[in-house]
């Protein structure tokens, strides 16, 4: 060890020429980085003189760690720099007004506001002209008209409120996200070592060199060394894109990088690079290059590989705000738009058409009837000085159209929907469930099945040794020390302390008589626990036994089952102690200890018996039985790369029974999923007994039913065929009853997770929420609709897939956030209720009195005013009813329940029926009933009318007594069931209703409203709270006898998603109503194509392999009329002449027809499988014409 000291000192001591007395570079360390394997070994030895050296040059000591001395530390991060990756800064407030002004409502209004300002101005000469067909102003009108600008410059005032509300609510959602990334950020910690002792250090305070133990599950937070590793290997896809886990050691590839995740074994490592200088940094930094660039290379990251969003370590705040953001689009290929936005989506484009047609119909019809009264009726000639004058009426019919259109179409919608969301993210918090993306927490009001792992979040995770058969004996409490023979004893404390993770340990406890605390492994914990029952010190053991004096380490996996570490014997040889499952360690002994701590051999039949008498006994009480083996190498070194040889003919010492109990409040839990309609699935890599019982006592299952309990290898066998393909059919006849999966691999819980999601039986579709804590749980948590991680035992990796995650890893956290699911759902339920009844009664009154009268009775700016109260209020107060109990005592709504039941259409109609009837009833008659002047057919800048204040004060409250009415969407009668304990309701109506008051009072000309009497507000008064009255009555006819309802905002149906969802990254159900016609246009030509020239080779051999998918297959599944069918393209030979026919022998043509009748695309292909090779060669082979591009493109 000589050689490389001194070689250190010339390093150290031309210290001057690097920055900040370190031996090394920033940049020197970052081209280190970049090397890998080979090179990289090369580099350290020859530049640094081995790792040791490097160590050195850092400063740093691979076994004690650094000195945590804060100078130093504050050194390290400005010469290195600190490991935080700076986010992307946030967009500013008025980036965001930017954004809100691009509604193209609100452009389209604010035209028509410049204009009628504009041309408010305009006095043309011949404005007193009887022949222009306006009426000879008086001299007190003189002043109105100097007001004509008042109404333009108030349309302009409301797009102004509501592109700042909309702006703001941005904004605070960005700030909301912005606070949950940081809490993500200090949440996540890693364990460092620093002056001898492990600590949990928050990621950003990691510095180069420091010396980090890294585990199982670990995402690495800094690019880093390898100094010492047992068995380790790393999924480095999210760099590389390479599938295959990389194996490290000193001698081959001791390079580990951030953002890399580990998938076996365990290690320490010296941080090299942090931050922006680390290899994940570096990325960003060339993300964040140019804002443009950067936009394209996200969408290139996206598409081309699922984990390319995985390249940030959590604490990265970029990384997460880009998963924020993006998860909408990268949550899994194939992963259709959750389902709430999908039916929302659906009904807004079917109202928006609605708008658009009936805005166009009344500006034509206001026109019309201008144009056939003027110059038809009256017969007048259209004058020039006459033009502005007409203009300016036209503008006023198009703000009249347009009012129509802003309050037809629901652009509260998505208001509505990120209040609710964001307020129950806020609120979910509270009941410890983190959620990481938005979309997530409606899709778990839907779910409809829960498949949760056992340990930890069914149960305490607070595992203890309760039993223990060791030397013929069974003992069902801890033995006496004394019991035991010394040797015996002395194995196990040895094999306990020895062969587990140096990472475990018990520590006292925090509180005076508490229990003690346990650190890592939990089923570790358990057994150190074991031995210090044994008044043993497992402590001492490991002293004597360091990390570093371990000869090999087959480290813990989900395929092993078992760990293994292999020390030297001080008189030479090797003895391997073996810890694991126990019917896998029992079958691959061969001998056993006995009372007197003797060797005796152990035959199949004593296995068989042990089995029956001890295991089985102890797992049929909930028990993990664990098996403590060893065995000693004596002659010769064996190859330790051949497992299989190396672990077997083992000793067996000792079978212990662990206990696990069952969380208190996990029965009452499951009992509610039950009754609200969510079937509980346990997924434990436990063994079946213990699995039982356990799923008995939370109340999975109970004695007496008829449902499934299966093994990982038996599940399998019943759902693969004979080439080991799962098949959805078989599979489709265990998961409804399965209720338990024992002994399963990870692979086990995604197939299961997966065929859930991907069937078809039964009357809805599943929607999946998955729990999941360890590493391999990825796949699963990513596949399931939702996925929920454990946030204290729940590895990175399976953090990072999650969707939300459990922040006390408590089964009962996952019933709240089903409550808060639903409750999204039903506010936006509740709030499109509000809000159709306005616009349907709204649009109405526009388009009736803009034909009747010229002119709407409400007014643009009063419609804007209205559209404030529903869209920014209404969804404020709606959106934030707390959830209550009774939501969880109905069935799951599922995928494909329509957001508007036929209840809530019956009150839509029903209140729209008693509004239409009272406006129409004060337009018409309103005048001889209040005794005022009629506001009918006023001129063009005329004041406003007592009349039309009445109208539009008593329209204000009746949607505000119907937003009283709206809370309850299930036909209940007490609509003021727990108001109070919704203030931002309540303050929201009382709010309302003072401002319509001053409206009224004080608005005037910009309101176009005029002060009332007490008497007139009383009448409008009792008008809106008949509207309560008018509820009741609604609430008492049957919904069963109104059979002419229609649903709204259906779900997407079973063959839409599979058939034209396959192959999308994501569905937009807007976009696939364009798809569609284009399509459908598509297939027009082709038919022609197809029918002018088809080939002989296509009939004969390409024609039956068509007939399978026949039309079925198609995109359209409207279009299953047998006349579709393919039988058409069969070839009509006499139409071609022999020139033609032997042009056409590549039969591309054909190909295009099989494209898109056939539908065997890639997009046709169900379950991503292999696709039929017939069908890819034809796709293939004339993917160079031109036509076959355009067409695939559609």
């Amino acid at each position: 060890m000589t050689n490389p000291t001194e070689r250190a000192l010339p390093a150290n001591s031309m210290v001057e020429s690097h920055e900040g007395d370190f031996g090394c570079t920033v940049m020197e360390l970052r081209k280190l980085m970049e090397l890998r394997s080979s090179d990289g070994i090369d580099q350290i030895n020859v530049h640094y003189g081995g790792v040791m050296n490097l160590c050195s040059r850092l400063k740093t000591n691979p076994v004690e760690g650094l000195s945590g001395n804060p100078t130093d530390l504050e050194k390290r991060k400005q010469v290195f720099g600190q490991n935080f990756i700076p986010p992307k800064k946030p967009k500013t407030f008025l980036e965001l007004v930017w954004e809100a002004l691009q509604d193209v409502t609100l452009i389209i209004l604010e035209i028509a506001a410049i204009i009628s300002l504009v041309l408010s101005f305009y006095r043309p000469p011949g404005e007193e002209n009887e022949q222009c067909g306006l009426p000879v102003s008086s001299p007190e009108d003189e002043g109105e008209a100097e007001a004509g600008w008042i109404e333009g410059a108030a349309i302009l005032f409301s797009v102004i409120i509501v592109v700042l509300v909309t702006a703001f609510n941005d904004w605070s959602k960005e700030k909301q996200f912005r606070g949950l990334q940081n809490r993500i950020e200090k949440e996540q910690k890693f364990s460092v070592i620093r002056n001898g002792h492990i600590i949990q250090l928050p990621v950003a305070e990691i510095v180069v060199g420091d010396i980090a133990q890294i585990k199982y599950g670990d995402l690495l937070p800094a690019d880093g060394i390898l100094i010492q590793g047992n068995d380790l290997k790393i999924d480095e896809s999210s760099l590389t894109g390479e599938s295959d886990h990389v194996k490290k050691s000193l001698e081959r590839d001791p390079m580990l990088l951030s953002g890399t995740h580990v998938m076996e074994g365990s290690g320490r490592m010296v941080v090299t690079a942090v931050g922006i200088n680390s290899q994940t940094g570096i990325i960003f930094t060339l993300l964040g290059a140019s804002e443009g660039e950067e936009e394209e290379k996200k969408k290139k990251a996206k598409t081309q590989d699922g984990v390319a969003l995985e390249i940030q370590p959590l604490n990265s705040q970029e990384g997460i705000d880009n998963e924020e953001k993006e998860k909408k689009v990268t949550k899994l290929p194939k992963k259709e738009k959750s389902v709430l936005q999908g039916k929302l989506t659906r009904l807004a484009v079917q109202i928006g058409k609605a708008g658009l047609l009936m805005s166009a119909i009344t500006v034509l019809i206001l026109i019309l009837y201008f144009v056939i009264e003027n110059f038809v009726i009256h017969r007048r000639p259209w004058l020039a000085e006459c033009t502005p004058i007409y203009i300016q009426y036209f503008v006023k019919f198009f703000i009249i159209g347009i009012t129509v259109l802003v309050v037809a179409v629901p652009e509260g919608l998505p208001l509505a929907v990120t209040i609710s969301l964001a307020y129950s993210v806020k609120k979910m918090m509270k009941d410890n469930n983190l959620v990481r993306h938005l979309d997530a927490c409606e899709t778990m009001g839907n779910a409809t099945a829960i498949c949760s792992d056992k340990t930890g979040t069914l149960t305490m995770n607070r595992m203890t040794v309760v039993q223990a058969y060791i030397g013929d004996t069974h003992y069902h409490q801890i033995p006496s020390p004394d019991a035991l023979v010394p040797k015996v004893l002395d194995l196990i404390v040895n094999s306990i302390a020895i062969n587990s993770a140096y990472t475990s340990k018990i520590l006292p406890p925090e509180k005076e008589g508490g229990l003690p605390r346990q650190v890592g492994n939990k089923t570790e914990c358990a057994l150190l626990g074991f031995v210090t029952d044994l008044k043993q010190d497992y402590h001492a053991v490991r002293n004597e036994v360091p990390e570093e004096k371990l000869y090999k380490v087959y480290t813990f996996n989900s395929v092993r089952k078992s760990m293994s570490t292999v020390i030297e014997k001080p008189s030479g040889g090797y003895r391997m102690y073996s810890k694991g499952a126990s019917e896998i360690i029992l079958r691959k002994c061969n001998r056993i200890l006995d009372k007197k701590g003797e060797v005796m051999p152990f035959k199949n039949k004593d296995r068989d018996e042990m089995v029956r008498t001890v295991i089985e006994p102890m797992a049929s009480e909930g028990l993990r039985t664990i098996c403590i083996a060893y065995r000693d190498f004596s002659d010769g070194e064996p190859t330790w790369d051949s497992e299989s040889e190396i672990l077997t003919e083992l000793t067996c010492i000792a079978v212990v029974g662990i206990e696990d109990p069952v969380r208190p409040e996990v029965p009452e839990a499951i009992a509610k999923c039950k009754r609200a309609g969510i079937t509980v699935r346990m997924v434990t890599g436990d063994n079946i007994n213990t699995a039982r019982a356990i799923a008995t006592k939370c109340g999975i299952v109970t004695p007496g039913d008829d449902f499934l309990c299966l093994e990982g290898k038996e599940f399998n066998r019943l759902i693969r065929n004979e080439k080991g393909e799962v098949e959805q059919e078989k599979l489709d006849k265990i998961w409804p009853k399965l209720r338990v999966l024992a002994r399963s691999s990870p692979t086990d819980k995604h197939t299961l997770v997966k065929g859930i999601i991907d069937s078809t039986v039964g009357e809805q579709r599943q929607v999946v929420a998955v729990t999941g804590d360890g590493t391999n749980d990825g796949p699963a948590l990513k596949k399931a609709d939702v996925g929920f991680a454990m946030g204290i035992a729940g590895t990175d990796v399976a953090k990072e897939a999650s969707d939300i995650i459990l922040t006390d890893d408590n089964f009962t956290s996952i019933v709240k956030a089903v409550m808060w699911g639903r409750n999204v759902y039903d506010s936006i339920s509740k709030f499109l209720q509000f809000q159709l009844t306005v616009n349907v009664v709204a649009v109405i009154v526009a388009f009736t009195g803009a034909c009747i009268t010229q002119d709407s009775p409400l007014k643009a700016v009063q419609m804007l005013w209205v559209n404030l109260i529903m869209d920014t209020f209404a969804s404020l107060a709606l959106a934030t009813e707390p959830p209550t109990e009774s939501l969880l005592k109905r069935r799951p709504y599922g995928r494909n329940k329509p957001l508007i039941s036929r209840t809530m259409m019956k009150n839509i109609l029903g209140h729209a029926v008693y509004q239409l009837t009272v406006i129409f009833f004060l337009v018409f008659a309103g005048e001889r009933f209040f005794d005022i002047d009629s506001g009918r057919k006023a001129p063009l800048h005329s004041p406003p009318s007592q009349h039309y204040t009445i109208i539009f004060n008593t329209f204000v409250l009746m949607q505000l007594f119907n937003e009283i009415n709206s809370r309850k969407i299930h036909g209940e009668r007490n609509v003021f069931a727990g108001i109070f304990r919704n203030l931002i309701f309540c303050s929201v109506v009382l709010g309302t209703f003072i401002s319509q008051i001053l409206i009224v009072e004080f608005g005037g000309k910009p309101f176009s409203c005029t002060k009332l009497t007490l008497s007139q507000w009383f009448w409008c008064l009792f008008i809106g709270i008949g509207e309560l009255l008018w509820g009741q009555i609604i609430s008492t006819i049957p919904t069963q006898s109104l059979k002419f309802l229609k649903e709204a905002g259906h779900g997407t149906t079973k063959e839409e998603i599979t058939k034209d969802a396959e192959g999308l990254d994501e569905i937009d159900h807007a976009e696939m109503e364009l798809r569609r016609g284009q399509i459908l246009w598509f297939r027009g030509l082709n038919r022609i194509q197809t029918q002018i020239k088809v080939v002989k080779a296509f009939h004969s051999s390409l024609h039956e392999s068509i007939q399978k998918p026949k039309n079925q297959n198609s995109i359209h599944n409207f279009m299953t009329h047998p006349e579709f069918a393919i039988d058409e393209e069969v070839p009509r030979t006499p139409l071609l002449d022999e020139h033609e026919e032997e042009n056409l022998d590549n039969p591309t043509s054909g190909t295009r027809a099989l494209l898109l009748d056939g539908e065997v695309t890639p997009y046709a292909n169900k379950n991503n499988n292999a696709v039929d090779s017939s069908q890819v060669q034809i796709v293939a082979s004339h993917s160079d014409s031109p036509r076959h591009s355009l067409e695939t493109s559609v």
